[in-house]
C-alpha cells in the first residue's frame, strides 16, 4: 500500500530508484562493454538473493542461458532479467524485493507466448525442481520463438 503523498510505496520508490540507477551506469557505455556490465550486474544481483528467490533466480538463469542463449542477462528495476535487442522479455521479481509469499518469473510482451484470446504472462515460483524445470524450457523456448 502506499503510505506518502506520491501514492508509491517505499518498495516501489526503492525499485524506481533502482531502475534510474541502472540507467545511470550504463550511459555512454556501449556495445561488449556495455553487455558485460548488465551480465554481471545481474549476476549480483543474484548473489544478493537468498532463500528460495536465489534458488528460483539461479536455476531461472541456468535455463535462460542454456535454452536462449541469445538473451543477454540484465538487471530491470533490480531484478534479474533477459533481454532481447534490449528489450526485457523475462525477469525474476524476488518475493523479499515486495515482501510477498513467493518469487514470480514474468514475461513481457516481447515474449511469443500468445495462445488464443488468454495466456498467462507471470508464473509463481516457490521452487525449481525437475518438473518445473521441463515446464520452464518449454516457456523460454516458446518465449523466443523456437
Amino acid at each position: 500500500m502506499a503510505n506518502n503523498e506520491s501514492g508509491f510505496s517505499e518498495a516501489e520508490r526503492a525499485a524506481m530508484k533502482q531502475r534510474a540507477e541502472e540507467l545511470r551506469a550504463q550511459k555512454g557505455v556501449k556495445g561488449a562493454a556495455k553487455r558485460e556490465r548488465e551480465y554481471q550486474a545481474c549476476l549480483d544481483a543474484i548473489n544478493g538473493l537468498t532463500g528460495a528467490d536465489k534458488q528460483v533466480a539461479e536455476r531461472l538463469h541456468v535455463i535462460v542461458s542454456e535454452e536462449a542463449p541469445e538473451l543477454d542477462p540484465k538487471t530491470w528495476y533490480g531484478f534479474p532479467s533477459y533481454a532481447d535487442d534490449g528489450d526485457v522479455l523475462v525477469f525474476l521479481q524476488p518475493a523479499s524485493k515486495f515482501n510477498t509469499r513467493y518469487p514470480t518469473i514474468g514475461f513481457q510482451q516481447n515474449a511469443q507466448l500468445d495462445d488464443g484470446k488468454f495466456w498467462p504472462t507471470s508464473y509463481a515460483a516457490l521452487e525449481i525442481d525437475d518438473e518445473i524445470e521441463q515446464q520452464l524450457r518449454a516457456l523460454i523456448r516458446k518465449a523466443v520463438g523456437k
